[in-house]
Formats: structure tokens, sequence, C-alpha cells
């Protein structure tokens, strides 16, 4: 079975490769985001998506090893949002989100080391959001989970309660597009039921 590294800190990404039976390893790529710049979410969050896979690739030896970036970039209002820079930046943004719609591109950039081979996709999802009140923001922003994700808001968290509904792959939102991933290891030759757990398998 080939080893399977995700690029990146995520608990939520880590989560979903669990759940689709893949138990990864997690190496953290240490690229400088800041320092990629695009007109659009979908060309930065595939730009970032392919230098964590291929920063945390070059490190990597062996042969049967496959390394995941992703990157997720929320676009709204014309602008493109990353994490929030502060409580106040997650509390502006917030209220200039509720009560309408956005668009979570996730990059994905799946890498075979020994080949240096490449799949790559940017899936978009449209989210709606709901509309809390200057209160419930306020608290969703002390929990301090807005402030470690893309666009300040989670599906799968306490901001679950302020998205009305979704249009897209749900677990595109989460952080990683779960049927995606499946067609880029296609591409590289390696079909995903290869990659399950033994113990997923087992009666």
């Amino acid at each position: 079975m080939k080893t399977f590294i995700l690029a990146s800190a995520s608990p939520a990404r880590r989560r979903l490769l669990i759940q689709a039976g893949i138990e990864p390893r997690v190496v953290v790529s240490g690229v400088d985001e800041s320092a990629v710049q695009a007109g659009d979410a979908a060309t930065l969050a595939g730009a970032l998506a392919g230098l964590k896979a291929r920063a945390v690739a070059s490190t990597i030896e062996g042969t049967d090893v496959l390394v995941l970036g992703c990157d997720s970039v929320l676009a709204f209002d014309g602008e493109i949002l990353g994490k929030p820079e502060s409580p106040a930046d997650a509390t502006a943004r917030w209220k200039a989100m509720r009560g309408r719609s956005g668009v979570l591109h996730t990059g994905h950039c799946l890498v075979d080391a020994a080949t240096g081979a490449a799949a790559e996709e940017v899936v978009a999802t449209t989210v709606h959001f709901a509309e809390p009140d200057d209160d419930e923001i306020a608290a969703y922003v002390a929990s301090g989970e807005p402030l470690e994700v893309a666009g300040a808001f989670t599906i799968d968290g306490l901001g679950g309660a302020f998205v009305r509904g979704i249009e897209g792959d749900h677990t595109n939102v989460v952080g990683l597009s779960v049927p995606t991933l499946r067609l880029l290891l296609a591409r590289l030759g390696v079909p995903i039921t290869s990659l399950w757990a033994r113990g997923r398998m087992d009666p």
C-alpha cells in the first residue's frame, strides 16, 4: 500500500481522509502563503495547493508515496478571503456576509513523490450564509473558530449553524473534496480503494 501524506495541518482535512478510509501521515509544508499573489480566488487556491504538495514531495524519500496539498479561499463580493487577520476582521466579514452568498474554492494537488507526476483540480462550492445577529457573531468570533479558517467560517463546526445551504460538494467546504480526490488518484493510476486502511475492509 502506498504511503499517503497530507501536506496540511488542518484537522478537518485529516478527518475527511480518515472517514474516506485513508490513514494519512501529516507533514506541514511551511510555505509562505502571503508571498503568493493571484487575480482570483480559484487561481490562488490552486497555486497554493500546488506549492504545498510539491514542497513536501521534494523532501520525501521513498517510491510509494503520494502527497496531497490543499488550500481553500472564499470569493465574496469581489474579494479574495483567506483566514481573517484579527477578531475585528472576522467580525466585519460576518456582518458583511450574513444573508448573502460566497463561493468557496479549494485547490487540490496530488503528487507522486517518486515520479513528480501531479494531478490538480480546483473545486468551487457556493455557500449561502444565514443571518446571525450581532450577539451571535460576537460569540462565534470569541470562540476562536473563525480565526483559523478561510472565509472565517466552518461548516463542520460551530459555524455550521450560520450556513443555510450550499450548492456543490459538502466535503469541499470542509476543506477537501473527497470525490475529486478519487478522480485525482485515478489520473495517477491509483484506485482509491487500494488506499483504504485494512481495518476498514475487515468484516
